[in-house]
């Protein structure tokens, strides 16, 4: 039987459209998350960045890799129904946690988070793969926004850096250029989200939100876990995150020294 905050049919949602919505994954754990976000923000990780395009407004701060240095995050990935619900989802025996994101968006923040996968960043390859977006603050402008069905397209999306818009890889003929989902007609999902909901979706799933123009900030945590057919891939360069000095080689299942298995729990 599943974990009681999914069903059998949102796995089946899950497995096709590669997003769902679940209600209260992290309820009773957002003040713990917010107190970890205020020390990442107090105290920012080597990969912390400032989004700000020439002429946007607001604050847009974003950090990872964190979870081993503070306690609030691992004690949350830990013990929050996140590793059960991601093996439901997945389909898998086994969860690894792959990484931690913080995301926050302050009242005003002009600049979009642009539309992008994640899996083309990452040196992960696998279908059987899940992200848990989830907002420490009510949203509704500033919610995640998914494109249904996408993890599912014959190529990739070209993976660029959010500033310069630059590819983020020289190999640029093997991605598909980053669509329009507006323009386009795409399916877009996107909710009105309490604190501790959480978007689940699979890292080839085209996602964005739009700047925070509400008066109240928009912090959002987000948790990057695999599953059983996760192996390590190479990029034609570093990849996001780097992870320097791992020695994985191709085809190696991740180390569980750095990415832990959290499911079943030991």
């Amino acid at each position: 039987m599943p974990h009681p905050l999914v069903t059998e049919k949102d796995i089946a949602d899950f497995q096709r459209d590669g997003v769902i919505l679940i209600r209260g994954l992290f309820a009773d754990h957002v003040e713990d998350l917010r107190a970890g976000v205020a020390k990442n923000m107090t105290e920012p990780g080597p990969y912390a960045s400032e989004n700000k395009k020439d002429g946007e407004t607001g604050r847009f701060f974003d950090d990872y890799c964190n979870w081993q240095r503070i306690p609030e995050f691992e004690t949350v990935i830990r013990t929050s129904p996140a590793a059960e619900v991601a093996a439901d989802l997945m389909r898998s025996q086994e969860v690894q946690v792959f990484h931690d994101h913080v995301l926050v968006k302050e009242p005003g923040t002009s600049m979009a988070t642009p539309w992008h996968t994640d899996g083309p960043y990452y040196f992960v390859g696998g279908k059987q793969t899940v992200s848990f977006w989830s907002p420490l603050d009510t949203v509704k402008e500033a919610a995640l926004r998914t494109v249904a069905g996408s993890h599912k397209w014959e190529k990739p999306v070209l993976p660029t850096r959010w500033v310069s818009e630059e590819s983020f890889f020289p190999n640029e003929d093997d991605y598909m250029p980053i669509p329009d989902p507006d323009a386009e007609g795409m399916t877009i999902r996107e909710w009105d989200m309490m604190p501790g909901d959480a978007v689940a979706f699979n890292y080839d799933i085209l996602h964005g939100a739009r700047g925070n123009t509400s008066p109240s900030r928009r912090r959002a945590f987000s948790l990057r876990l695999v599953g059983d057919d996760a192996r390590y891939i190479e990029r034609p360069g570093p990849t996001s995150p780097p992870f320097p000095e791992h020695g994985m080689v191709p085809g190696q299942k991740l180390r569980e020294d750095w990415f832990p298995v959290i499911w079943p729990a030991n």
